[in-house]
């Protein structure tokens, strides 16, 4: 008497189970440099586009022109607007000083300002108006 031998397993898998084809490499890197081009030009709508979108960006008054600063003092808000407006904080700008941070540059008798516009930096040398 023999014994029967023990069933045989399928040596290849079903077909549901077998991988799936590896893409073509050339649309691999194709989404990859895609992936990197639209991470770049997000990054870059949000350095540049996004502050003046919002109207957050720093404003480069001129001197004679008058703005409101509103906001705490570590992060105030600045606004060109006119000056017979009669609105609270109301300044003018007496001098703009380029290329610095330094409020000491104003003198004592004056209001300062630290700006940064893109990469630009300023000080408004500004002088309180008085309300109406």
């Amino acid at each position: 008497m023999t014994t029967p031998s023990a069933p045989q397993t399928p040596e290849q898998p079903f077909a549901a189970e077998q991988p799936a084809a590896p893409a073509k490499k050339g649309s691999r890197i194709l989404k990859k440099v895609g992936g990197v081009v639209v991470a770049i030009a997000v990054a870059i709508a949000v350095k540049f586009g996004l502050p003046h979108l919002t109207g957050d960006a720093p404003v480069h008054a001129k001197a004679g022109e008058c703005v409101t600063v509103t906001g705490p003092d570590n992060d105030p808000k600045v606004d060109t607007t006119d000056c017979s407006s009669g609105k609270a904080d109301l300044f003018k700008v007496v001098k703009v000083i380029d290329d610095t941070f330094d409020v000491n540059k104003c003198g004592a008798e004056l209001s300062a300002l630290a700006q940064q516009l893109e990469s630009d930096k300023f000080v408004l040398c500004l002088e309180e108006v008085p309300a109406k």
